[in-house]
């Protein structure tokens, strides 16, 4: 370390600075500041933080947070299965998935994989607000435009035209004003014209709302998922291409030549369905692509949490059966986030509860009983088995026959790549 210059090792160096002058009690009491009083609703009594409000006000905030909460993971709900319905943007929807089992592996707590609920909360409430806004717009539409097609020139025709010119002007006013003071659903209903008034008088404003919006919109960490989910969606079409274009092939070979292909591709499609999804969880608590093909890691992680392994692998597989019933028919492209709803639906808890086995198993350094250990590893084959079976009956009942088996929505995009 080094050493102090000489001066400031030697207080009697006339070299040394001097000492501040020390002020007097009352200079110190002339000059300081009174405390600054912050108030809160909360107050620290003996190192416990105690909220002040009264017990109607906490149940009111206590209901209203349940509420902003539910409404939140609806409205996540719906934007993944949009964002799922988009081409694109489909692989968004899926690497929030694979962070959602990740960050439940990590931390071994369901609650944290329920990612951005309240930023989903706050975009439902501006999607929604905005609709609802529009609504009257829409009914003053259709009344011009009914008195357009029965006489274009009257007056009637001009006066509404006028009217809906007038309201939509104002109107998009108000929707920029509610957005503008946080989106919420009470800001649609009232203008809080007051409020308005100061806003007009101060300055900067226009730049703290950009600023805020642009931070608001980095949060959402959009390129972090759209990568994330693109490079398991690369992992899983790498372990899944083989088996699943053999079966493809026995369908279409038929025979004894068929039946051996179909019963080589049912195999390595039963050793696969062992490792992928906790493979996936895997390559979303390390953010490494190697981390989709260490199969070690998996295993050792079976003996230490066997029978959660066993229980998310049949929720997994058992959540993706039902799914196979939406692809009987076509669905429109105008329509794909309908299913893609009830996709993400089903699959969301199914990464949740992965990650859940994943995350005990990180937790717990030793492994399990041998026999709890290779009973939890027997009865999985009934499970993979029965998945499987199911999978070789699909091409007779979905849409695009045999090669509907390459949408396995369990591991890849949360809906089904074809569509009108």
């Amino acid at each position: 370390m080094a050493q102090p210059p000489p001066f400031i090792q030697d207080r009697d160096s006339p070299f040394a600075p001097l000492p501040p002058p020390v002020a007097t009690r009352d200079e110190r009491s002339a000059t300081q500041l009174p405390p600054l009083r912050i108030v809160t609703p909360e107050v620290i009594v003996d190192g416990v933080v105690v909220d002040e409000r009264s017990w109607p006000l906490r149940i009111l905030h206590a209901i209203g947070s349940a509420w902003e909460w539910v409404f939140g993971v609806i409205s996540l709900l719906m934007g993944l299965a949009f964002l799922a319905a988009i081409p694109v943007l489909s692989f968004l929807s899926l690497g929030y998935l694979l962070e959602v089992s990740g960050r439940v592996a990590r931390t071994g707590r369901l609650r944290d994989g329920f990612v951005g609920v309240r930023k989903a909360a706050r975009v439902g409430t501006i999607v929604l607000g905005t609709w609802l806004m529009l609504l009257p717009l829409r009914l003053i539409s259709s009344q011009w435009y009914s008195a357009w097609l029965i006489d274009p020139g009257s007056g009637v025709t001009r006066g509404l035209r006028i009217f809906l010119v007038v309201a939509t002007a104002l109107m998009v006013f108000h929707i920029v004003w509610a957005w503008f003071r946080g989106g919420r659903l009470r800001h649609f209903f009232w203008p809080a014209p007051l409020r308005l008034w100061r806003t007009v008088r101060q300055r900067g404003q226009l730049a703290a709302a950009r600023d805020a919006v642009w931070d608001f919109v980095v949060g959402l960490r959009l390129p972090y998922y759209f990568w994330l989910g693109l490079r398991g969606f690369a992992g899983a079409v790498a372990w899944l291409c083989g088996p699943v274009l053999l079966i493809i092939a026995a369908l279409h070979v038929g025979g004894v030549g068929g039946f051996l292909l179909g019963f080589v591709g049912a195999v390595l499609l039963a050793i696969v369905l062992f490792y992928l999804s906790f493979l996936q969880t895997n390559f979303a608590v390390e953010n490494r692509l190697v981390a989709m093909f260490d199969v070690g890691a998996v295993r050792s992680q079976f003996r230490r949490a066997p029978v959660a392994f066993w229980f998310s692998l049949l929720v997994t597989l058992a959540f993706a059966l039902p799914l196979y019933l939406l692809k009987i028919e076509l669905t429109p492209r105008q329509a794909a986030w309908l299913p893609a709803l009830v996709f993400v639906a089903f699959i969301a808890p199914a990464r949740l509860l992965t990650g859940w086995a994943v995350g005990r198993a990180r937790h717990h350094n030793q492994p399990r009983f041998v026999l709890v250990r290779w009973l939890a590893w027997f009865v999985e084959f009934p499970v993979i088995g029965a998945y499987i079976l199911i999978v070789f009956i699909t091409p007779y009942i979905v849409w695009y026959g045999r090669w509907g088996l390459l949408e396995q929505h369990a591991f890849l995009l949360p809906v089904p790549f074809f569509g009108r």
